[in-house]
């Protein structure tokens, strides 16, 4: 039963994989894709799967990564005591996408869906997680809406909105969320695999509904110098999540992932400034107000 799900999931991300890379071509024909189809070594040395990863770039979406992987066999055995398993051997599957659009208007967006098993226990976790860089309310209502329908049949949407809002959170800088959240969730396992297994691949199905209707909203507005340095600065906090904070990124280099794929997270551009603040009473003033928890 087990090895069934674990080999169903693994096509579930692979459709999914085309299905978001479909989307993507239609809305951005200009889109370039490079895929690498690569394998990896376990800890041991042995043949230890690989994955797929899709790096985009293009007029409409600047810089993107939609991956899966499928990796198996051994792991570093002090790394091993970190996880929620027992062993030293590990198979883990799933989905990892980030979108970079070049418009400030649009939203940054990031979302994974995995299955890990490890000795005898096995889990799933993943999510959705929203960055915008405009005040569009709306957009961040219709987003959370999204996913409040998405989990009210399982009734995990207060849960999980609260676990994103704590965890995608640049902590050494105080209370500021990385963008205004989604859901998140680590863990799971209920102890009815068939029902948990819904569950998540119910949630994953829900992602292309949740932003591709906003990216066609926004995709034709026109933006200012001061749109775009604004949106520069808070990709440099998108930097300084992934590399400071971001489990899935030490998951991926601490298991002999690949290094390129793990790090197509980050934006082709960004900017830092000292003790930077955007101009008092400006759209951007506005926006910022809104990187803390609160009710959608």
């Amino acid at each position: 039963m087990l090895a069934d799900l674990k080999n169903q999931f693994h096509e579930h991300v692979k459709k999914l994989q085309e299905q978001i890379t479909q989307e993507m071509k239609a809305l951005d024909p200009s889109l370039q894709c490079e895929e690498d189809v690569w394998v990896r070594r376990d800890h041991a040395g042995n043949a230890g799967g690989g994955g797929i990863t899709r790096a985009f770039t293009g007029e409409l979406f600047e810089n993107a990564g939609v991956n899966t992987s499928c990796v198996f066999g051994k792991i570093d055995p002090q790394f091993a005591t970190q996880l929620q398993g027992t062993g030293d051997e590990m198979w883990a599957a799933g989905i990892s996408l980030i979108i970079h659009p070049r418009n400030p208007k649009i939203p940054t967006v990031h979302a994974n869906f995995r299955m890990i098993h490890q000795g005898d226990k096995f889990w799933f976790g993943g999510g959705a997680d929203l960055t915008p860089y405009y005040p569009y309310e709306d957009d961040f209502s219709y987003f959370h809406q999204v996913w409040k329908e998405a989990c009210a049949p399982y009734g995990c949407y207060e849960k999980m909105k609260e676990t994103c809002d704590k965890y995608f959170n640049n902590a050494h800088r105080g209370i500021e969320m990385r963008g205004i959240g989604g859901i998140f969730f680590d863990h799971y396992n209920t102890g009815d695999s068939a029902a948990d297994y819904k569950m998540v691949t119910d949630l994953s199905n829900q992602f292309i509904r949740s932003y591709f209707p906003i990216v066609e909203k926004r995709m034709n507005e026109t933006f200012t110098a001061e749109d775009e340095d604004f949106q520069l600065h808070r990709r440099g906090r998108y930097v300084e999540f992934n590399l400071l904070h971001d489990r899935g990124t030490l998951f991926g280099l601490k298991t002999n992932g690949r290094v390129d794929s793990i790090l197509i997270s980050l934006p082709a551009r960004c900017k830092y400034s000292y003790k930077y603040k955007p101009k008092a009473g400006s759209i951007q003033e506005k926006m910022w107000e809104y990187y803390t928890p609160r009710s959608w």
